[in-house]
């Protein structure tokens, strides 16, 4: 224990060494990138709860079709509430394992959601309601959102990811509590909105 305060110490007062001010100055920098990207992390979450809380809408409006299949509505169901279910915070960014769970159950919710829009065009009445052409255009909408999120996040990572690895900053980064940050992963083909209209 006493080794980990003398190392401690040694790079503090290498650091101030290299330039006291220019130490601050990065302990603040390193703090700013950090909100920056639990920012970022915040507006993807509430992208997806968006999609999220579009879906019990659709299920409900899709249900009203005569013998729509009920597997795909009862697959649809459950991604939600696993997916909703998975909650990664600002402080688990650094935990892959949980950020990986949290990207597939969110991937399966796509997926499902995917397979609902596309067994509808089965049913020219459903396509013919308001209620459902309004939900679609939310849903694309959404989509799209989600995407940028994804994309502004992971710049924020990069951009945190970047500081915490460079030199002088990556000498105290672990030790003053900047671990590194893990980067949204989506699956193949994720990287663009589903096409979800149908019209």
């Amino acid at each position: 224990m006493r080794s980990k305060g003398t190392i401690t110490l040694v790079i503090l007062v290498v650091l101030l060494g290299l330039g006291g001010c220019g130490a601050a100055n990065s302990y603040n920098t390193l703090v700013q990138s950090d909100e920056q990207v639990k920012t970022a992390w915040s507006d993807l979450q509430a992208q997806y709860q968006r999609r999220a809380d579009l879906i019990p809408n659709l299920v409900e409006t899709v249900k009203g079709a005569a013998d729509f299949e009920k597997g795909t509505l009862q697959a649809v169901t459950e991604a939600r509430a696993k997916a909703t279910s998975i909650q990664v915070s600002p402080e688990d960014l650094d935990d892959p394992q949980k950020l990986q769970q949290f990207q597939q159950a969110q991937s399966a919710l796509g997926k499902s959601l995917g397979r609902l829009l596309a067994v509808s065009e089965n049913y020219p009445q459903l396509q013919a309601t308001q209620a459902f052409s309004d939900l679609q255009a939310q849903l694309e909408g959404t989509e799209n959102r989600i995407t940028v999120a994804r994309r502004d996040y992971n710049r924020a990572v990069q951009q945190y990811n970047t500081k915490v690895r460079s030199f002088p900053t990556v000498l105290f980064a672990s030790i003053m509590g900047f671990p590194s940050r893990t980067a949204f992963e989506a699956e193949t083909g994720a990287e663009q909105a589903p096409d979800v209209n149908f019209n």
